[in-house]
């Protein structure tokens, strides 16, 4: 087997890989061993603009800084992002290739494999250790064909495989013995154990049930990690659960669960904040007053405007505004606020045009080229510094642009906000992330003593518990020797160059 790939798989949707490809990041990184993450194949709408000017899935962003490296397309190379029930824009190597529907794509995935071969390659080629993220689950058999994602990289690269699965979804056995007895026999033999996720509870009643599991299918549990409540680590996709108790709450916020919401992670921050109460409003939930509405990015920025006006949000907002709250939006957001969007070529569905909601003086037209840049520079109504990264198809051009919301390093001015100062557009991606802007914006939208919150800390911060959990509940001897180390390396061993060379 190749000693310095190892990757995690899981039994569902959720049930941990992306949290345990992190911790085994950063955990390899404290011992100064350099890794990087790869996840071959994502299919995501919340993404991240690279070192090399290129976009991949956030949680192979998160995964980057907790290996301590830039993000780098290698990392992701091919991405799906949703823009219907059956279709996706396919990018590899950080960039559109085109809309595909699933036929097509399962087509194209000889092609695909080919860029994610390319990069596995580079990895292993620059790095002492490669930890792989698995897609959904290697059980999903109408999907075995032409696989790119689990088991079909995995006999292709030949790496061993770390199998996980959530147990506070229940069912945890089934779902581990169910999946080994759907691989084939060759499939099986590289699971080399099994990572039991989120246990809360005393571990003397689970060891029964692991004991049974190892001598019911051969393979060893390589340890049970409890559920470390808030994590601040970023979703890959699927939206935050629940509605989170805020006593404190100064700020009521409400953001619309577009069909095709992107990059909802920019939210992260106001949802950490304790001054801030934020929820996401779904198909068939009354808009609720706020103190704050944000339209998120999205994919099909056309279609969830259309979203937007069946499910009474236009006549909400107008509402709102007249009642004295204030409105944001963000990349497609701000496209919607201004006065229409145009997509002559079909960028993002039918050509056409659509009327937009009218709060901006300025109008948007979506082109074949799309825009990727990491960027910083400061709010214009304040003494703050703002950094984020942009990813739209949208130019837009109108009066109110005179009126930016930002300035950006770089000389250019980005989005725009309004005569009454009550409506701000940006095209920033990650504008609540840096302490200054969020105080600034929080002010902006009414809370007179906004306190700072340093989301990259907390994000750091959760990465190190990740960290601590892989120490002290996993066997690491087992994951040193699948990583092709036959001792356990203390770190100024592995620092001084004998670890993984």
């Amino acid at each position: 087997m190749s000693g310095r790939v190892l990757m995690v798989q899981g039994c569902t949707s959720d049930a941990g890989k992306s949290a345990l490809v992190t911790a085994l990041c950063r955990w390899l990184h404290r011992y100064g061993v350099t890794v990087a993450p790869f996840k071959p194949q994502n299919m995501a709408l919340n993404s991240a603009v690279t070192i090399d000017g290129g976009e991949i899935g956030r949680a192979q962003a998160v995964q980057a800084q907790a290996a301590g490296v830039p993000a780098h397309t290698d990392f992701n190379p091919v991405l799906l992002k949703p823009n219907t029930d059956t279709g996706a824009q396919v990018i590899v190597h950080g960039h559109p290739i085109g809309d595909m529907n699933a036929r097509d794509y399962h087509d194209y995935k000889r092609i695909a494999f080919d860029a994610v071969l390319a990069s596995h390659q580079r990895l292993v080629a620059t790095y002492q250790a490669v930890i792989v993220e698995g897609a959904g689950s290697p059980a999903e058999i109408n999907l075995r064909d032409r696989d790119i994602a689990n088991m079909g990289y995995a006999e292709a690269v030949d790496c061993p495989v770390l199998l996980i699965a959530d147990i506070d979804r229940g069912g945890v056995f089934a779902h581990l013995v169910g999946t080994l007895a759907l691989l084939s026999a060759s499939e099986r033999e590289r699971v080399a154990g099994f990572v039991i996720n989120r246990f809360r509870g005393d571990i003397a009643l689970l060891q029964p049930g692991l004991d049974w599991l190892e001598r019911e299918t051969g393979k060893p549990v390589l340890g049970v990690l409890p559920y470390l409540h808030g994590l601040q680590l970023e979703a890959e996709d699927a939206l935050p659960r629940g509605i989170e108790a805020k006593p404190d709450a100064q700020l009521r916020v409400v953001v619309p669960a577009l069909p095709r919401i992107s990059n909802h992670t920019d939210f992260d921050a106001l949802r950490a904040h304790p001054q801030v109460a934020l929820r996401f409003i779904g198909p068939g939930e009354t808009p609720p007053p706020c103190d704050l509405i944000v339209l998120p990015g999205s994919k099909s920025t056309r279609a969830d405007l259309a979203w937007l006006r069946d499910h009474g949000w236009e006549a909400a907002i107008a509402r709102h505004l007249r009642y004295g709250g204030k409105l944001i939006g963000i990349c497609g957001g701000l496209q919607m606020l201004g006065r229409a969007v145009h997509d002559p070529l079909g960028i993002e569905g039918e050509p056409g045009s659509s009327s937009g909601l009218g709060w901006l003086d300025l109008e948007t037209t979506l082109q074949a080229g799309k825009q990727l840049h990491q960027v910083h520079g400061r709010l214009a109504f304040a003494d703050a510094c703002v950094r984020g990264y942009e990813i739209h198809c949208g130019v837009s051009n109108g009066p109110a642009l005179a009126m930016p919301s930002c300035v950006l390093a770089d000389g250019r001015q980005d989005g725009a906000l309004s005569a009454d100062g009550c409506v701000l557009g940006s095209y920033l991606h990650g504008l609540f992330d840096e302490p200054q802007a969020l105080v600034a914006l929080l002010r902006w939208a009414g809370v007179r003593d906004a306190v700072s919150l340093d989301m990259c800390a907390l994000r750091e911060a959760s990465i190190e518990r990740l960290a601590d959990a892989v120490e002290v509940h996993l066997d690491t001897g087992a994951l040193w020797k699948l990583l092709g180390v036959d001792f356990a390396p203390s770190p100024m061993s592995v620092a001084r160059g004998r670890g993984l060379g």
